[in-house]
């Protein structure tokens, strides 16, 4: 049985919005070409670094929640490391627990949206 993942990743901020979802793309297309199931994906948008890397100060960070054999994390982060687009990258297995946090969250935000609509 598969084993799910939380990776997240940083891109640099000189790219533009396109070249930013292409990326994004490229290392989703490696995730489903390889029989991954992508879960969840959320797009954090541009933010302020704790610390620079590589002399910038801001970076748009990028979730993707995906089931996937074990064998598949270190083709990817291998991906990671090759493409000058990503500044940082972690992929975190998640447990059980992990998982089922993460889809309660997911739940009171959808029911969080809804209500939101109502007012």
């Amino acid at each position: 049985m598969p084993n799910q993942y939380e990776m997240v990743f940083i891109m640099t901020p000189v790219l533009s919005e396109e070249q930013m979802m292409d990326t994004v793309n490229k290392f989703k297309k490696i995730l489903t070409d390889n029989g991954s199931d992508i879960v969840f994906e959320n797009n954090w948008g541009l933010r302020k670094l704790a610390y620079p890397i590589q002399k910038k100060n801001t970076g748009f960070y990028y979730l993707i929640e995906f089931k996937a054999p074990g064998e598949l994390i270190g083709k990817v982060e291998t991906e990671f490391k090759r493409d000058e687009r990503i500044m940082r990258f972690l992929t975190i297995a998640l447990d059980k627990h992990a998982v089922a946090y993460n889809e309660k969250k997911r739940k009171n935000a959808a029911l969080k949206k809804e209500e939101e609509k109502v007012a």
